[in-house]
């Protein structure tokens, strides 16, 4: 069983920055993708960055340039650095994990911005 544990949410004025983190415990494997995914009110959940174990990335066109996504491999940790934050970035953040063919979700950080 795995747990994701995210923290760094919060309200941030719009322009503003974030740094969320989640952390991973539990049967992990080296070889997986971590990454973020978040839903604002009254839409679906949408991709918002991937990282592979081997640090391969991938962004969502709406926060290409704004974000970064990393991660600690020793940690078991990623992160997610947001920058210039705009009020459509609200939305609940979820930490997600892929291994072995199978996804695992976080609790979810709030992330509110505000004008």
């Amino acid at each position: 069983q795995v747990h994701l544990v995210e923290s760094g949410g919060g309200l941030v004025q719009a322009g503003g920055s974030l740094r969320l983190s989640c952390a991973a415990s539990g049967r992990l494997f080296s070889i997986n993708v971590m990454g973020w995914y978040r839903q604002a009110p009254g839409k679906q959940r949408e991709l918002v960055a991937t990282i592979t174990s081997g640090d391969s990335t991938r962004y969502a066109d709406s926060v290409q340039g704004r974000c970064t996504i990393s991660r600690d491999n020793a940690k078991n940790t990623v992160y997610l650095q947001m920058n210039s934050l705009k009020l459509e970035d609200t939305a609940v953040y979820y930490c997600y994990l892929l291994q072995m063919g199978a996804a695992d979700w976080g609790q979810g950080t709030q992330v509110t911005v505000s004008s």
